[in-house]
């Protein structure tokens, strides 16, 4: 009875522009209208919260990036994210799995070409101390991509597989985290790290 109670206090609440967050029933968040992209996710959050985060883990080599490396690490060259590279070095992790780091919601499964390739984004909401918040994370330069945009996912879910962007670089994953969904893709180096998360810091800090 609770639980439906509260679904109807955020349904009238979102008309109103205000967001209850998931979980935390007596903690009510004020937006504006329209609701924004973070907010919108929170409500779809709410009717699936089976897909709420059960902590993090590596995108390659699962749970703990066995058998690869970082070869260009979160603000190493300016580089906004981490490259894993297969330690064989080359092309020789063309096609290895590539896996969600957390449970999630496809946000963007895209072949955007030029240098990034073929792109995903999945939202995660996790709990921290005990407060509610999202990341998205992204993953770069894609051969095969598994899962579509709209689906839900599970913590080391085959999402996809590494590529190389169409040629233009040997095989690697380009991961990011970023602490909002919906920003624009960028161009995964830059100065100002604004909204961009540590990926590695972040798993670490996050396992379970």
């Amino acid at each position: 009875m609770k639980n439906l109670l509260l679904f109807v206090v955020i349904a009238a609440s979102a008309a109103c522009g205000a967001v209850i967050q998931p979980g935390a029933e007596d903690h009510v968040v004020e937006v504006q209208y329209p609701l924004s992209k973070k907010d919108s996710l929170m409500l779809l959050f709410h009717e699936h919260q089976e897909f709420w985060s059960d902590g993090f883990d590596f995108p390659v080599g699962k749970p703990d990036a066995k058998g690869y490396y970082n070869a260009q690490g979160f603000q190493k060259n300016e580089h906004l994210g981490d490259d894993w590279n297969g330690r064989g070095g080359g092309n020789t992790d063309f096609g290895d799995t590539i896996y969600s780091i957390s449970n999630g919601y496809v946000t963007e499964a895209f072949q955007f070409y030029g240098g990034w390739g073929k792109v995903m984004r999945i939202a995660s909401v996790f709990r921290s101390k005990e407060q509610v918040d999202m990341v998205e994370s992204l993953y770069a330069h894609m051969n095969d991509m598994l899962v579509k945009k709209g689906q839900w996912v599970k913590k080391g879910q085959a999402i996809g597989t590494i590529g190389n962007a169409e040629g233009i670089y040997l095989a690697h994953l380009h991961h990011e985290i970023r602490n909002a969904p919906g920003r624009d893709l960028g161009a995964g180096y830059g100065k100002d790290t604004t909204g961009y998360l540590n990926p590695t810091l972040f798993i670490k800090s996050h396992r379970r």
